[in-house]
């Protein structure tokens, strides 16, 4: 079990990199993340919703993704409440007190699907959550030592450098553990590490001897790899020596998903930037709004930031504007959540640029979708989660067609567009389009290169390297009597 002294310490890069190597050597390994909270999902071959996390550490040991890698999955909507999906489908609505209550008969579930992976696989690497050292949440835990304790499962604990204060986490961590789970740490895991290791070399000797635990390695900060992020949304960007389109989307308080944004993210010829809401809206070619796990409250934030005026001007200089799920939502005239789904129960109004109405229901729909898009000869493979159906005349201009049935709008002149399919740039064709449609055609030099950018290829290479890394940088020797 690989646990972290922080959040974004790095356990779910370190669990894919793990998860790539024992595969590579013939090893039938499976991610586990026994409780996840996050906003981005995948849905799984089962027909289920986990973390993305555990979909890319499905991806890492050649799998597809199912409900038992992630059994307990909350995706918050509000500060003090989220939707508890257990094994992959949705429980119901609780407070962080009601969750908390719950949490016994969510660690059955954890259990069962533990068993069932053990049963199927040699081995398994399983992913913590947050820190374990979160001592108002020690009681009945089911993320961290909870886990480790229950299944006997040995710890590796990670700690990021980069973000400083490397030793006093990882001492800060001991010192807030039991006995018996600090025994589980067989050792340390240093990573971004940048710079000279003999440097580091004599606080690496200081924590082995003040510890009595090993330093099992240190990874180095690996600048331009890609994987999808658990939930915080990712800033930085590869280096882009000429771009030719601008793409940006506002950074919602519940924004969910915004992985969707990752291939357009590491495009090489596309600027892309996530805005904040308090900042400058730039020029852009196409404005995204993204996914939300509390449409109408993000919808009001939205509009209490100006984002309206701001679009509406993009739209008056020819701009394009795409929304997908809780941002396609936004679109229409109105969204109703009778039964309190992601908030208080009501109506709010839409920003109306399209003619259509949404009600949230309490059944929500997953499912691995493909289709053609309406506006060019172009297949779009993605997947549907969402518990909201719209309906309204703009829905007669669809965007895709599945099969014989329709899907999407877009606007009568084409400058709008919006989808309930994930995943919608994933695929080379389906990106060509998407960017075309935005303007990107237009310039003979993208017409030359865009065919030579493959998003899956990406993260395919991005798992091989990290592998590598690890493979490099950890040592086996100790790992292999764990494994």
């Amino acid at each position: 079990m690989v646990q972290g002294t922080t959040s974004d310490a790095g356990k779910s890069t370190l669990v894919a990199g793990l998860c790539r190597v024992l595969y590579r050597r013939g090893v039938r390994v499976a991610p586990f993340k026994p409780q996840n909270m996050a906003l981005n999902s995948a849905v799984t071959s089962d027909g289920g919703e986990i973390g993305r996390a555990q979909a890319v550490q499905a991806q890492a040991c050649g799998l597809l993704p199912h409900t038992d890698m992630n059994p307990v999955l909350l995706k918050p909507n509000t500060d003090t409440g989220c939707q508890v999906i257990i094994h992959g489908k949705v429980l119901a609505n609780l407070e962080a007190t009601a969750y908390h209550a719950y949490k016994p008969k969510a660690r059955e579930a954890v259990l069962a699907s533990w068993q069932r992976l053990r049963e199927q696989y040699e081995c398994i690497i399983v992913e913590g959550a947050g820190s374990p050292a979160e001592i108002n949440l020690r009681q009945n835990d089911i993320a961290n030592m909870g886990f480790a304790e229950a299944a006997d499962c040995p710890v590796i604990l990670i700690a990021d450098i980069d973000r400083g204060g490397v030793f006093a986490h990882i001492v800060g961590t001991l010192a807030l553990l039991s006995e018996s789970e600090r025994k589980r740490i067989i050792g340390f895991v240093i990573n971004r590490f940048r710079g000279d290791i003999a440097l580091l070399q004599p606080g690496l000797d200081w924590l082995q001897q003040e510890t009595g635990i090993p330093v099992l390695g240190v990874l180095p900060y690996l600048r331009n790899l890609h994987l999808e992020a658990e939930d915080a949304v990712a800033k930085d960007t590869p280096d882009k020596p000429q771009t030719w389109l601008r793409v940006i989307a506002p950074v919602l308080p519940h924004v969910s998903n915004h992985t969707d944004m990752d291939a357009l993210r590491m495009h090489p010829h596309v600027d892309f930037q996530f805005i904040e809401l308090n900042e400058p809206v730039p020029p852009a070619d196409l404005i995204i709004l993204p996914g939300s796990k509390n449409v109408r409250g993000d919808l009001a934030v939205l509009a209490s930031h100006g984002w309206r005026d701001k679009i509406s001007r993009h739209l008056r200089y020819g701009g394009k504007l795409l929304g997908i799920c809780g941002g396609f939502q936004m679109l229409g005239r109105k969204i109703h959540d009778p039964y309190g789904l992601e908030g208080d129960a009501g109506s709010s109004d839409g920003f109306g640029w399209l003619d259509m109405e949404t009600t949230l229901t309490k059944e929500k729909h997953l499912k691995e979708v493909e289709g053609k898009l309406t506006f060019a000869d172009a297949v779009v493979t993605g997947y549907e989660i969402h518990m909201g159906v719209s309906s309204g005349p703009a829905l007669e201009r669809p965007l895709l067609h599945i099969g014989t049935q329709a899907e999407g709008v877009l606007s009568e002149d084409g400058q709008i567009a919006g989808t309930y399919l994930h995943g919608l740039f994933d695929h080379a064709e389906a990106t060509q389009a998407w960017l075309n449609w935005a303007g990107y055609s237009q310039l003979k030099q993208a017409q030359e290169t865009i065919a030579h950018y493959d998003y899956l290829a990406l993260r395919e290479a991005s798992l091989e390297r990290l592998a590598d890394e690890v493979e490099l940088h950890l040592d086996w020797n100790r790992l292999q009597s764990y494994l």
